[in-house]
């Protein structure tokens, strides 16, 4: 059979359309396989850390948004806040992220078909992606970017079952119509749910909240009153979004001529805001590592190393009788919390 495209990228999203430029900027022919039109919405975060910042400018792509210059814990009256040693970051609408991508994409000609992929075989001499409108679509190499719930993870085994006792965390982001008034991301902490707050406008502030189901946004925000006072009376910006479960586990990020790419290839937590910045780098190692999952396997380690560790330190804090606690030691060891944030920038 001869192959519609070198790369078959599942998934149409930020990561999917960002490895296929890196295809196409490599010289190989990509197509993307994804049901939806853009620009897609999704709840997001939509803080770039300086390091997306600077992968997007790689690809031809510079969406317009906020600067972002730094972090902030916030509980109560007490408060830490670092900024950016280098470069700062950008809040940028999901939506407007999308339509940046998909517009570079097709610039460089990647091609696409509008189908969910169903199933996965392959080969010796490539893989074969049948679809739900009956066709099938054949690549030298496939890329699974289809995200948290992924079905190429699913249909290649690569599929780890979710960890015993665990806490499931959920999120949901809601837009508000208000002036931003600061420059940093500010991560409220509340209760039991944290709210990350992003400038991603000159009037337009996102607030995503993560933290175990049910959320009760208007609940959830009232506890915080530092937040709440800035966002009263303020319009809310279209329907609220959700996602989860946050945490997904993989097996392995490759099967042969099958790499799990992003959010698809295992996931931790939104706490640290790192998804996109991740997803773009194992994005290119993948197109590096076409023919080698095992070199592939490694760059995911070495770009995934500092996020799985710092998030999965903080989750379990949070998700702990120390979360009381965590804000208040920003606050008393600010050399930590600085070097947790330019951790988070590189």
């Amino acid at each position: 059979m001869t192959p519609d495209a070198d790369v078959l990228v599942v998934g149409g999203g930020p990561v999917g359309l960002a490895a296929a430029v890196e295809a196409r900027l490599a010289g190989l022919t990509a197509l993307v396989v994804e049901p939806r039109r853009p620009p897609v919405d999704k709840a997001c975060g939509e803080g770039l850390m300086p390091q997306a910042v600077g992968a997007l400018d790689r690809l031809g792509v510079r969406p317009p948004g906020h600067p972002l210059a730094g972090i902030a814990y916030v509980r109560d009256a007490l408060r830490a806040e670092h900024r950016f040693a280098g470069d700062p970051g950008r809040g940028v609408r999901r939506t407007v992220l999308h339509g940046e991508l998909d517009r570079r994409a097709t610039e460089l000609a990647v091609a696409r078909h509008p189908a969910k992929v169903v199933d996965v075989e392959q080969d010796r001499a490539g893989v074969t992606a049948r679809c739900t409108d009956g066709r099938e679509v054949r690549g030298r190499w496939l890329l699974g970017c289809d995200g948290l719930h992924s079905a190429v993870r699913r249909l290649t085994g690569l599929e780890a079952p979710p960890p015993r006792r665990r806490v499931r965390r959920f999120g949901v982001r809601r837009h508000y119509r208000v002036t931003p008034w600061t420059d940093l991301v500010e991560v409220h902490w509340g209760r039991r749910t944290e709210a990350y707050v992003t400038p991603v406008g000159p009037d337009l502030v996102g607030v995503a909240l993560l933290g175990p189901s049910p959320i009760d946004v208007d609940d959830e925000l009232a506890a915080m009153p530092r937040l709440a006072e800035h966002l009263e009376g303020a319009p809310v910006e279209a329907a609220d979004r959700g996602a989860g479960p946050l945490r997904q586990r993989t097996r392995a990020r490759a099967c042969d001529r099958v790499l799990l790419v992003g959010d698809a290839s295992g996931y931790v937590d939104a706490l640290t805001g790192e998804g996109l910045r991740l997803g773009f780098a194992q994005a290119r190692a993948a197109i590096t590592h076409l023919d080698d999952p095992d070199g592939y396997e490694r760059a995911w380690s070495a770009a995934t190393r500092d996020y799985r560790l710092l998030t999965s330190a903080l989750v379990a804090a949070a998700t702990s009788p120390l979360r009381g606690a965590l804000v208040p030691a920003a606050v008393r060891l600010p050399p930590v919390f600085a070097a947790a944030v330019e951790r988070l920038a590189r």
